[in-house]
């Protein structure tokens, strides 16, 4: 039987609630729910966004700061999408980006690759909005390269699942494992790490008890 996938504003609910008990310093970096107007306003750029990271966005706008309470990936806002999309067309446009090369898989950068997340090192986790089978799929973009779906996740609603049942139910989220820092953070790492930067780390409590 297929794994039945919470929607997106389901899966934020679980995370605020364990961020909450166990990671109020990550609260404080969750923006609120995006204005409807502000989506709508993006859209008219980008074209139609994917519903389910419209529907991320109206539980949290991005953050303030880049956070770890995500896997390896930090969201955006809905400006920092637009900001970011537009950059990624500057750069693109001035390269040749949006041509594929024989070397790779895909181009440097698409006009219908939504940027809903950054990486620490500035890389951008992106929705794959152009059609066929894989729309919806994340992937990550604006390195040197093409753009990378290796292992992509099919789609933002099977990430925030993902995210939500680790810190509920235990487990990993494609093999890194949720870690507490010395100050309250929440980061995610491979199994039996035991320090950030000179610092420890401890496990995560599971659930919220």
């Amino acid at each position: 039987m297929a794994q039945q996938i919470s929607s997106p504003s389901a899966s934020w609910s679980r995370i605020d609630a364990w961020l909450a008990t166990h990671a109020g310093r990550e609260v404080a970096l969750l923006r609120p729910p995006a204005a409807r107007d502000d989506i709508e306003q993006a859209e008219r750029l980008l074209g139609p966004l994917p519903g389910d990271l419209v529907e991320s966005l109206r539980c949290h706008d991005g953050v303030s700061a880049w956070a770890a309470f995500l896997p390896e990936q930090s969201p955006l806002s809905v400006s920092g999408i637009v900001d970011r999309w537009q950059i990624c067309m500057d750069v693109a446009a001035e390269n040749d980006g949006l041509a594929r090369r024989p070397w790779d898989d895909e181009p440097w950068w698409h006009p219908l690759w939504i940027p809903w997340a950054e990486s620490a090192d500035g890389g951008v986790q992106v929705i794959d909005g152009r059609p066929g089978p894989d729309t919806g799929r994340l992937g990550w973009a604006g390195h040197s390269g093409g753009g990378d779906f290796t292992d992509s996740w099919p789609d933002l609603a099977s990430l925030l699942h993902a995210v939500a049942r680790a810190l509920h139910d235990g487990g990993d989220v494609r093999g890194l494992h949720p870690y507490l820092t010395a100050d309250g953070g929440l980061w995610w790492d491979d199994a039996g790490c035991e320090e950030l930067d000179g610092r420890p780390l401890r496990a995560a409590p599971v659930g919220l008890l």
